[in-house]
């Protein structure tokens, strides 16, 4: 069964065509990868499916049901979280901080209960702090979480950028270009707690990313996108040997 389908998504800015009748599934319980040049469209299809920018014509189906241009705070209360390309974190709280508001979007107190602090809220948030430790702890952040966000190093930025996204409870994890930046030791070590918290989470989770070392070696499946258009799809042995992937990255003919 597939989490996610994408049926001939289109996305146009003025006359000119970001994203063309792009088809593509992802697998529910995968971990699926979209490449491509620079300006291919693939974090505008990111953008198409979180509901930051309107689909022009096509349609997003999640777990079923069709999520086309629906607000984006919907979307996120579906199931489907994400990260960004250029990091987004509350940069002067803590990494503690950071984490901890993410989770109170879990909470269903209301600002009276906040206020008087009742015992439901206090339960709540008790349940909520003791997330926030756990999701740092497993994101290896548990001795930096007293830590200013904007002072961590920027490898342990991005991972407490996933803490996050995990603490909407996602279904489907968005990840665009969490590699961007590391070392090869670092992305080796990312590659190993994306395995592990699809398999932790029960999640499905799709990734863009230039490092090919990290999309070879963890996705199952693959979309390659060019000029707005799906290129190639497949797995990662099949995509390594499409003559049409290799002239799009390296301008000559397989």
């Amino acid at each position: 069964m597939n989490i996610l389908e994408l049926k001939n998504l289109t996305k146009t800015f003025g006359g000119l065509t970001a994203v063309g009748n792009v088809d593509f599934e992802v697998p529910n319980d995968g971990i699926s990868g979209l490449i491509g040049p620079n300006g291919a469209g693939k974090t505008t299809i990111f953008n198409l499916i979180t509901g930051v920018y309107k689909v022009t014509d096509g349609r997003i189906i999640f777990k079923g049901k069709d999520i086309t241009n629906m607000d984006p705070y919907k979307i996120a209360g579906s199931g489907i979280t994400r990260t960004f390309q250029n990091i987004r974190l509350f940069k002067k709280l803590t990494v503690y901080e950071n984490v901890l508001t993410a989770c109170h979007a879990n909470a269903n107190y209301g600002l009276f209960e906040a206020v008087v602090r009742t015992p439901k809220c206090r339960k709540q948030e008790k349940e909520l702090e003791e997330k926030a430790n756990d999701l740092l702890d497993i994101m290896g952040l548990y001795d930096r979480r007293d830590l200013i966000a904007n002072n961590l190093p920027y490898g342990l930025q991005r991972r407490l950028e996933i803490a996050r996204a995990l603490a909407l409870n996602p279904e489907l994890l968005l990840l665009d270009e969490p590699a961007a930046g590391m070392n090869p030791d670092e992305t080796v070590q990312l590659m190993t707690l994306i395995a592990d918290i699809r398999s932790k989470f029960n999640l499905s989770v799709l990734i863009i990313d230039h490092h090919m070392d990290l999309i070879m070696g963890i996705c199952e499946k693959i979309m390659v996108l060019n000029f707005g258009c799906k290129l190639a799809e497949g797995t990662p042995q099949e995509i390594q040997n499409n003559p049409k992937v290799i002239e799009a990255y390296l301008g000559v003919e397989g």
